[in-house]
């Protein structure tokens, strides 16, 4: 006998979602019902559902827009949208937005008991196969829902050998969820080899990706396999798809197709057998429409896509990610952990890390050395431009930190007004930055232009501005 599971009911009409508790309750399993969007989602927040039955049109609300909301990892529930007024294309949006199917009028019991066991049975060997998998994710850290949906599909590509297209922002770590894929594989005894799209040599490109025989051009003293060779039985991680040339991506289809190619010069053709995994930080939908990229490739490529989220949606991964990164420069440059003040997890936690995690990682290596001997890390070790951005989004939007902006400013006996208020913060902000730098760069003038892509004559205006040149007494 199968086990009970909670299955939630959103419906405004009630003979409707009656019909649809009453088959749920005779097959066994607990349902709950809601009457608006609203109730729905706060009673999906407060108990752990498998399958929702959701109304397409609620009074306060589409459910068809509002999948999004209870689809936000791999552990959420199932939904099957029903309505009694269908419509193609709100099936085709409710089926992208991520639903499991979309019914309509009539809805009778016989159909709501089929997508009932289908579904559960379909979570059921879901979570049999997550259970028997032991994720190693390597370098991935962090536990935010939006890093936990990237990883229930990392789970599924390491489960089988479909091609997996990596998305997201430079900087999200795309190859270290290519190496997860492959270390948690039936390939992960072969060979995890890297090609960088950005770095082939557009001459050299074939010869670099099929190999080449002797003698084939000038310089090929002996044969040698290509990249794509020495991945068989292993992993082939195509780096920046989007920038391999046109011209050899027909080429390149040829080979995921058949796992067969012909190494420059060769008399014969030679199998591979690889399993591939790309990553852009491109919109390579764009790209086909602009001629630049093949829609057949892609097409073969887009068997698994997985979207890295960006650093600024993993407020919540941020702290571990420091801790983990600042303990390996600890080892790197032989220190002492040091400790950190709640002035520099609050900076670091409003910074917005447009570079993502390889800007998390420089900063941190900068830090660090600011530090120097003390024993704890405070804000002010942060890069300038870190703090900057922080004070700035703090005079923009003051009541998200209600604290900084009236410790950091004193107060007048009558309100500023917005505009005076934000000149004043700026030129706070502004006139450390030029103290630091000066620091920095003990006085030389020509170093201090270098490192701010200041003009000799505009840095000088700056500096005799905030009273900081030589001679000059500072207020």
């Amino acid at each position: 006998m199968k086990a009970s599971e909670n299955i939630l009911v959103i419906h405004t009409d009630r003979q409707s979602c009656q019909m649809i508790l009453d088959t749920v309750s005779q097959m066994g399993h607990a349902p709950s019902c809601a009457h608006t969007l609203s109730e729905g989602l706060q009673k999906i927040t407060s108990g752990a559902f498998a399958l929702v039955f959701l109304e397409a049109r609620l009074p306060d609300g589409s459910g068809v827009e509002g999948i999004a909301k209870i689809k936000v990892n791999e552990f959420s529930p199932e939904i099957v949208i029903t309505t009694t007024q269908g419509s193609p294309d709100e099936a085709e949006q409710a089926i992208a937005n991520g639903a499991w199917d979309y019914i309509a009028a009539p809805v009778s019991p016989a159909l709501i008991q089929l997508h009932i066991d289908q579904i559960l049975d379909y979570r059921s060997e879901k979570g049999l196969r997550r259970s028997s998998l032991l994720l190693d994710r390597r370098e991935i850290i962090g536990n935010s829902k939006p890093l936990a949906a990237s990883l229930g599909l990392l789970a599924q590509a390491a489960q089988s050998d479909v091609n997996v297209i990596l998305t997201g922002e430079t900087g999200t770590g795309k190859e270290l969820f290519a190496k997860a894929i492959h270390a948690n594989s039936l390939r992960s005894q072969g060979s995890f080899v890297v090609v960088d799209c950005t770095a082939l040599p557009e001459t050299l490109v074939e010869s670099v990706l099929f190999g080449h025989a002797r003698g084939s051009f000038t310089g090929a003293y002996a044969s040698q396999d290509g990249l794509i060779k020495q991945a068989d039985k292993g992993t082939l991680f195509l780096d920046e798809i989007g920038e391999l040339p046109l011209a050899m991506q027909k080429s390149f289809l040829r080979v995921i197709q058949e796992h067969r190619f012909r190494p420059v010069g060769g008399g014969r053709e030679v199998t591979s057998d690889f399993r591939l995994v790309v990553a852009t930080h491109r919109d390579l939908d764009l790209m086909v429409r602009q001629g630049k990229f093949r829609e057949d490739l892609l097409f073969r490529l887009r068997s698994l896509v997985i979207k890295l989220p960006p650093l600024r949606e993993r407020r919540d991964d941020i702290k571990d990610l420091i801790l983990h990164y600042m303990d390996q420069l600890y080892q790197r440059f032989r220190l002492a952990p040091k400790q950190y003040s709640s002035d520099f997890w609050n900076v670091a936690g409003q910074y917005p890390w447009p570079g993502n995690i390889r800007e998390l990682i420089q900063a941190l290596e900068k830090t660090l050395l600011s530090a120097g001997e003390e024993s704890v890390i405070h804000s002010k070790h942060l890069p300038t431009h870190i703090r900057i951005q922080v004070a700035r989004d703090r005079v923009q939007s003051p009541a998200k930190d209600p604290e900084a902006p009236a410790a950091q400013l004193p107060a007048p006996a009558t309100p500023l007004s917005l505009k005076e208020f934000h000149r004043t913060a700026v030129s706070a902000a502004e006139k450390q930055y030029f103290k630091e730098l000066m620091d920095f760069t003990a006085g030389d003038i020509a170093d201090a232009c270098r490192v701010s892509s200041l003009s000799r004559s505009r840095l000088y205006a700056l500096l005799q501005k905030y009273q900081l040149l030589p001679g000059q007494k500072s207020h």
